[in-house]
């Protein structure tokens, strides 16, 4: 902080510390000296599957109109999104990955000064883009086995409050709160705070809580989802907001021309539609998270039951089981930015790359914890 440049920049900027993401394949392939199909990563949520067929299909012939700009309005899949949902292209916004939806909320509703109100263990970004505006994070304690208390969410609401984040399954804990408890925390919350309903996992429920509804009712909220995690598009960076007309329209003037590039947009229409890709995707992440709690019950661990296509997992040292697994080739995610250092969190991949990942946790492990 000693630079000159310093001196000018935006003082949020002093405090904020960069979002971590999953160490990289090829990075640790390079310090172990591998190829990298030997490594397997286990560390982002990511799709074991890959992308839809039909996506790679699109995403290939729109390689032909590559020196063209895309279409800056995405009205073709915004389209598609409000047929799905029964709603109209003016209630749709798409963005750069949710993330970037996250950011337009940033400028559009935040100044210096304000609150937003999270979980105690919710996705880093929140955090990291309030900061950007110079507002405050509140993180509010969870309820037992880490699921989101919306009571003390709602008592945690002040004047200064702009947004509220209610993130179902939630990242990093995969849990989810009720619809019945949505509900009636919707009942109560003041007209001028933002309800944000983070549901990049949505698609891994069986019986998810219609959030929509308040999208349709035209209150205070938007709905935010992704195409990067069952429809396996993480690399191209889509996703997408629903919410009333008037709030999208604010939102559309704080983005950037041409946020969402055309390979993107033709991926993401084909894989929306290929609903066979992501009923095999639920389908095998639902098989590996029962491998996973099993195995972790078997090896006396603690995990937390999970609802998206990721396990929290207490290993005693986080930090520790994470650098030993990097050593065998095995990318996870530790929790020490989450306050969880104790903890890690494996997402689920194929049968053979969970299988190696059990395999090895086993070997880094204390006897009496690795035997299954």
């Amino acid at each position: 902080m000693s630079s000159p440049f310093w001196l000018h920049a935006s003082p949020q900027l002093r405090e904020l510390v960069s979002y971590e993401p999953g160490k990289p394949i090829e990075d640790l392939a390079r310090e172990l000296g591998i190829p990298p199909e030997k490594i397997v990563k286990l560390a982002s949520n990511e799709n074991p599957l890959g992308p839809s067929p039909k996506a790679i299909a699109a995403m290939r012939a729109a390689l032909n109109r590559a020196q063209l700009y895309p279409d800056g309005g995405g009205y073709y899949l915004r389209e598609a999104i409000a047929q799905k949902f029964g709603l109209a292209r003016e209630n749709v916004i798409l963005g750069n990955g949710s993330n970037e939806i996250i950011e337009f909320l940033g400028h559009a509703f935040l100044r210096p000064g304000d609150e937003v109100v999270t979980s105690e263990h919710a996705f880093a970004v929140y955090h990291l883009m309030a900061q950007l505006f110079g507002a405050r994070t509140v993180e509010v304690p969870e309820l037992p086995g880490f699921v989101q208390d919306l009571d003390a969410t709602l008592a945690a609401i002040t004047p200064r409050t702009r947004q509220v984040y209610i993130t179902n399954p939630n990242n990093p804990t995969g849990t989810i709160v009720s619809a019945g408890d949505i509900e009636r925390f919707m009942d109560r919350v003041p007209d001028g705070v933002t309800v944000v309903f983070d549901e990049a996992y949505h698609e891994f429920l069986d019986d998810a809580p219609d959030t929509l509804r308040y999208v349709r009712e035209g209150r205070n909220a938007i709905v935010l989802r992704t195409f990067s995690k069952i429809q396996g598009l993480a690399s191209l960076r889509i996703g997408y907001g629903m919410a009333p007309a008037e709030l999208i329209d604010i939102l559309q003037k704080t983005r950037q021309p041409f946020n969402v590039n055309g390979l993107a947009q033709a991926g993401a229409l084909a894989g929306l539609a290929d609903t066979e890709h992501q009923a095999r995707t639920k389908a095998v992440t639902e098989e590996g998270r029962t491998l996973l709690h099993n195995a972790f019950e078997k090896m006396g661990l603690e995990s937390v039951p999970s609802f998206a296509n990721f396990v929290l997992v207490n290993v005693g040292d986080g930090r520790r089981v994470f650098e030993d697994l990097l050593k065998k080739g095995i990318i996870v995610r530790a929790m020490n930015s989450y306050k969880l250092p104790a903890w890690v969190r494996v997402s689920v991949g194929t049968p053979e790359e969970n299988r190696r990942f059990l395999d090895a946790l086993a070997a880094v492990l204390p006897p009496l914890a690795a035997a299954i």
